[in-house]
């Protein structure tokens, strides 16, 4: 998937109330297999692409047949950045809760979960904004 594709903007929505679900129960259960598995969903989401998401397949085949059609499209690049965040993230959680420093592993999965939150209550993608920002006070350089 390029940086300028496009997606249904419901789908990553609904992959961040799923994700928000997953953060919260390793948050209560401190188990940290469960936030292994979220990383992967991260990196898959991040590096390989979003039409390759676990959460991305389960809307597409599950949630998307049974709305109308929409022709609202989002540029996957700043999602694709928020998924590498939460990458970054949930890879610190994971690691500090398998090696025993679980302050790590809470703080870090807090800061995804804060971020899963907003994108699923109020449809802000905290991540999407950084990429955002970060494209404005990037330098570019000119072509020839």
């Amino acid at each position: 998937m390029s940086a300028t594709a496009s997606v249904d903007p419901r789908g990553p929505r609904f992959a961040a109330v799923v994700t928000t679900v997953v953060l919260a129960i390793v948050l209560v259960t401190e188990w940290w297999p469960l936030l292994a598995a979220q990383t992967v969903v991260f990196a898959l989401g991040a590096f390989v692409g979003l039409h390759l998401a676990p959460y991305s397949v389960l809307y597409r085949v599950l949630i998307a047949p049974r709305l109308r059609p929409t022709s609202e499209r989002e540029n996957a690049a700043p999602l694709r950045f928020a998924q590498a965040v939460g990458f970054v993230f949930a890879l610190v959680g994971t690691v500090g809760y398998a090696f025993g420093l679980p302050v790590v592993g809470l703080i870090a999965t807090a800061f995804a979960l804060f971020a899963a939150f907003l994108n699923a209550a109020f449809d802000f993608c905290l991540g999407c904004e950084v990429y955002l920002l970060l494209q404005r006070v990037t330098p570019r350089t000119k072509r020839a």
